[in-house]
């Protein structure tokens, strides 16, 4: 298995990195904040640089790659903080009409999930709804939503009120089962995003700040932390690409096992290195001004998205056992 990334690969990376450092810089995230972490007119942006339909074929208005092509453009997405039902609006184009052209903002839920937590209440259209059975699609100005104060505050969440309705039909059982790893193997994609720039954010801040007359990033004591979590990133990084891979050809391994363990390392090492960037800027590190705390809150939303760290550790032990 092959991890080095073609030219058309860097390509892809080097074309979303420069979109999101135009369109979403740092300034412009922090004010999604209070719009409900969407803006419209940079929504489309986002679909007219193809993040949606990037994986459709070139009859439905796609570049027709592959999975992992679509891991490497949602690390960049993670990595630069962009807000949005991202992982879902992705999977549904070409399912949901108006997801892939960016008109069509859509969010889901896991019908059995005891939390009824859906995210972007008040900007998503649909809502698609998960069981056993398949893919629901709903309306979702037909929901009704108690708003409640995220953790993210880009990533509002709302708890819908009554009994999920039972929508139209969108796909089945098997189709569901497989959005759930495809999904997964996105959201491990942003949490290698954040991973990075943590590490990022980290080594910055201890090269420029000063103590005693030298940069804190010459200090041994730091320089464990930061290279502790550079080795972290590194090790995610390698199983994150590897269930992009295994996507796109699962002859070269099991699925379920190459994303179970993109999702555990990835998490932690986005939730792990979020704690030690803040750890890094020391009483800084805690302040709304800096950036650090953002990178953290966002690890920690992305976290139970598509099956939790516990859900995913479960589904390695299943696996592990039929090996023994």
């Amino acid at each position: 298995m092959d991890f080095d990334l073609s030219t058309e690969q860097v390509a892809l990376v080097d074309g979303v990195q420069s979109f999101i450092e135009g369109r979403f810089p740092m300034a412009t995230v922090r004010d999604l904040a209070d719009e409900g972490g969407v803006r419209r007119d940079l929504w489309r942006q986002m679909a007219d640089m193809g993040v949606f339909s990037l994986r459709l074929s070139e009859a439905d208005g796609g570049a027709e790659l592959g999975w992992a092509d679509a891991v490497l453009a949602f690390e960049q997405l993670g990595r630069g903080l962009v807000p949005g039902p991202l992982v879902w609006t992705h999977l549904m184009a070409g399912i949901v009409d108006g997801a892939a052209g960016g008109d069509i903002i859509v969010s889901g839920i896991d019908r059995d999930d005891p939390s009824a937590l859906v995210e972007f209440p008040g900007v998503v259209d649909v809502v698609v709804i998960a069981d056993d059975r398949g893919l629901w699609s709903t309306d979702a100005s037909k929901l009704e939503f108690a708003v409640l104060d995220p953790l993210d505050p880009l990533t509002p969440v709302g708890r819908v009120r009554g009994e999920l309705p039972e929508g139209t039909q969108i796909a089945d059982a098997d189709q569901a089962k497989k959005l759930r790893l495809q999904g997964a193997a996105l959201t491990s994609g942003l949490l290698l995003g954040i991973s990075t720039a943590s590490t990022e954010l980290a080594v910055a801040y201890a090269k420029d700040r000063q103590q005693f007359g030298r940069p804190i990033g010459s200090f041994q004591s730091l320089k464990h932390l930061m290279a502790d979590m550079f080795a972290r990133g590194e090790v995610a990084r390698g199983a994150v690409y590897a269930a992009g891979v295994t996507l796109d050809d699962p002859e070269v391994g099991s699925i379920e096992r190459a994303v179970a363990s993109a999702k555990l390392t990835s998490a932690e090492a986005a939730l792990t290195n979020g704690k030690t960037c803040i750890q890094v800027h020391g009483g800084m590190g805690y302040t709304w001004e800096v950036d650090a705390h953002l990178y953290l809150k966002r690890a920690y939303a992305l976290e139970p998205a598509f099956g939790t760290r516990d859900d995913w550790a479960d589904a390695m032990a299943g696996i592990l056992d039929t090996l023994v």
